[in-house]
């Protein structure tokens, strides 16, 4: 997961990657979906202006949802976690 941000005006975007090791087409978009409607549910948790881009590793067609929700919710803790303490 890479993070960033940007200004305060901005909004909260996440970008996907999900190379061609994850698998054919059409696991690469289930994954995609996935972490793009997990993603959205905690559109409210990051402050405005945050980038988030999530890299997915060639495992991820074969993980559960909620084995997915709960690493992108404890990536997104962790990096909310960080931000708040470097503020600080």
């Amino acid at each position: 997961m890479y993070l960033s941000t940007t200004g305060a005006a901005a909004p909260v975007r996440f970008g996907f990657i999900v190379p061609k090791s994850v698998g054919v087409a059409v696991q690469r978009n289930l994954v995609r979906r996935r972490m793009k409607a997990l993603s959205r549910d905690r559109l409210d948790s990051l402050a405005a202006g945050t980038e988030v881009v999530f890299r997915a590793l060639p495992g991820a067609a074969q993980t559960d949802w909620d084995t997915l929700r709960s690493e992108i919710a404890g990536l997104l803790d962790a990096a909310s976690e960080n931000r708040r303490v470097s503020r600080s």
